[in-house]
Parts: C-alpha cells; sequence; structure tokens
C-alpha cells in the first residue's frame, strides 16, 4: 500500500513537474516573439523593387570645354570703352577695409570735427524763422473743420434755429444729447431743453452733419476745460451764449466748408 502511494506521488510530481515546464516555455516564447525586434524579424520581408536600368545608348551630344564658348555663335565681346571721352569718370572707391586712417581719427580727435559740425547747424538755424509760438498769446493755424466746443446758433433777427426735430439726439451715438419741446402758437416746435454732457461727447459732429437748418454746431474753441465735471454740462443758455459768441467764426467756417458739402 505504501508502495503504491508514493508510486502515484512520484508520478504526480513528475507530471506537475513536466506541465510548469512547458507552460514557462511558452511563455518564454511568447515574451520572445512579442518584443518589437522579435516582431520586426518575424514579419514578412519586403520584397526589393529592381532598379531602373541604364539606358543602352547615350544621346549624341555635341562636345563641351570649360572655359571656351561651344560655338562661335554663344561668343560674347566685352564692351568697348572709350577712356579718352570726356563725359567717362572712372568709379573709385576709398579702401576702408581695414577702417579709418590714423589721419581721420587724430582729425576728429584734435581738431573737434563732430562739435563743429553741430556748431555749424546751430549757428544756420540762428538765422531762420522760428518753428515754436508763444502759445496762449500766439496760436497757430485751425482748419474750418474742427471740431471743439458746441454752440447753438441764432438766426439773425435773433430766433432760434433749432426745429427740435432730434436728429442730433437720435444720431449721438454716445447718447450725450437729450432734448425736450414743446408746440407754439403758430404750431411750430421749440426746444424747452437742450442739454449735452460734455463727459460723453466723442466729438464726432455727427449732430452737426444731421441738422438741418445749422443749429448745433462744433466751433474752434479748444479751451474751455473746468474744475468740476458739473460744468461740462451744457444747457441750452450755455449753449446759446457759445453761439452768440462765436457767431462770426462759425460763419466764416460754414461758408469756407461750404465747397466740399
Amino acid at each position: 500500500m505504501l508502495s503504491l502511494t508514493a508510486k502515484r506521488w512520484t508520478t504526480t510530481t513528475t507530471t506537475t513537474t513536466a506541465t510548469k515546464t512547458s507552460i514557462l516555455r511558452l511563455n518564454n516564447s511568447r515574451a520572445f516573439r512579442s518584443s518589437p525586434r522579435n516582431q520586426l524579424a518575424h514579419q514578412t520581408p519586403v520584397k526589393e523593387i529592381d532598379p531602373i536600368p541604364a539606358p543602352t545608348q547615350t544621346p549624341d551630344l555635341p562636345p563641351f570645354h570649360f572655359g571656351a564658348p561651344s560655338s562661335s555663335k554663344d561668343q560674347v565681346e566685352p564692351p568697348e570703352f572709350n577712356y579718352k571721352d570726356p563725359d567717362y569718370k572712372p568709379i573709385v572707391y576709398k579702401d576702408y577695409s581695414n577702417g579709418p586712417s590714423a589721419l581721420d581719427k587724430a582729425a576728429k580727435l584734435f581738431f573737434l570735427t563732430e562739435i563743429a559740425r553741430g556748431m555749424w547747424v546751430v549757428l544756420g538755424q540762428m538765422f531762420r524763422p522760428p518753428y515754436t509760438i508763444m502759445y496762449p498769446f500766439e496760436k497757430g493755424p485751425v482748419s474750418p473743420r474742427f471740431r471743439g466746443e458746441h454752440a447753438l446758433r441764432r438766426y439773425a433777427s435773433g430766433e432760434e434755429r433749432c426745429i427740435a426735430c432730434k436728429l442730433c439726439e437720435a444720431i449721438c451715438p454716445a447718447q450725450a444729447i437729450t432734448i425736450e419741446s414743446e408746440t407754439r402758437e403758430d404750431g411750430s416746435r421749440r426746444t424747452t431743453r437742450y442739454d449735452i454732457d460734455m463727459t460723453k461727447c466723442i466729438y464726432c459732429g455727427f449732430c452737426q452733419e444731421a441738422c438741418p437748418v445749422d443749429a448745433i454746431v462744433e466751433s474752434q474753441n479748444t479751451e474751455y476745460s473746468t474744475e468740476t465735471r458739473e460744468e461740462l454740462l451744457y444747457n441750452k443758455e450755455k449753449l446759446l451764449a457759445n453761439g452768440d459768441r462765436m457767431e462770426s467764426e462759425i460763419a466764416a467756417n460754414l461758408h469756407a466748408d461750404h465747397v466740399y458739402r
């Protein structure tokens, strides 16, 4: 009984060992075949392409000689210069391959040529009219199309030009204009409120272009700075006062610019 059990145990052990050995060999072979190098080695070899056969006959070409033209037609004769011609002037370039000469360096160092050149420019400007002006006592020319401080105009009779059409209020991109109106006894309209917030205005000139009666205009005045923001909120009375004060200037600018409208 004991010998039979030992025989069975030996057979089982041998079978188990053989099974493990076969599994190990299988795993090793898979690992060997799965590596990139072995996969590349086991791939189907690429079929080589036969090279293009060389031509059996070479074309007949004329012989080519280096340094000489192949035929008389290709010969190019150099241009002939008449050195005795009075208009002929040879071009002579100064050699600066080694930088300025020692004589040039000594002249700049001892004679101060750069300072003398600058003083010559200053001396020439002394006898020319000045480029600057004494602002604010002197002012430069301003274009009649310049867009500055706003103003409301009147007719020669003193009647207000504004007809309360509100086109300027509608076209203002900054929404800086506010208008209120009422109907007169004769059926026409007049403004009771005309406000411009100068802190919002972008001075595009659309209000002046849209007005059909040239009531609202932008003058050439740029000197209207204030100490508070409230002073830049213009009402109707302020705009009419600006128009009364600058009417002659505004009329001259409109007359000078009407050619381009």
